[in-house]
């Protein structure tokens, strides 16, 4: 896997100070995407046990308040392998941190069993995300007023309670 930036102070993708990780490589190709150069899935640089430790040092202080991964596209069954060891550290070693992750693929088709974007690992990673972002970017429904994502059609997911009660539901903010 590679990726192609970290950001240890990040505030616009999740609430409060997060560390966020860009991830290589994405086959939705949106128009208007803000981040088209991580569609290479050798785009930046490998992703390595240096890396994976860099990210859980910087989220060692009290004020960070969670992980967030982006990209690219974390679903890609290419990376899924890789972040879901990584999710599990973050989990192990930050248990009160949320974890937020951004998909282009849905929720209740793409990621889920016969999906596109399904593999053996979905399921395991899909249970340590606290907030899923899911739904391709879409330009014709970009609005700049919607927290924490580019167009309307995209939902915040609160992935426990929605694994939990087998439906979908929003996150209310909190």
């Amino acid at each position: 896997m590679y990726y192609g930036n970290i950001k240890k102070y990040d505030i616009a993708n999740g609430p409060g100070v997060r560390t966020s990780l860009f991830v290589s490589g994405c086959r939705h190709h949106c128009k208007g995407c803000f981040n088209a150069a991580t569609w290479s899935f050798t785009y930046g640089q490998p992703y390595t046990p240096a890396v994976e430790e860099e990210i859980l040092k910087s989220m060692e202080p009290d004020y960070v308040t969670g992980f967030t991964a982006l990209g690219g596209e974390p679903f890609e069954p290419e990376n899924q392998r890789e972040l879901v060891k990584l999710f599990h550290r973050i989990r192990e070693r930050y248990p009160k941190k949320s974890l937020w992750c951004y998909s282009g693929y849905t929720l209740e088709t793409d990621l889920a069993p016969g999906g596109k974007a399904y593999t053996e690992v979905t399921e395991e990673m899909l249970a340590c995300i606290d907030v899923l972002v899911d739904g391709e970017f879409v330009e014709e429904e970009k609005d700049l007023t919607l927290r924490f994502r580019g167009s309307r059609n995209q939902r915040l997911i609160c992935l426990p309670e929605t694994l939990r009660q087998g439906k979908i539901v929003l996150w209310d903010g909190k």
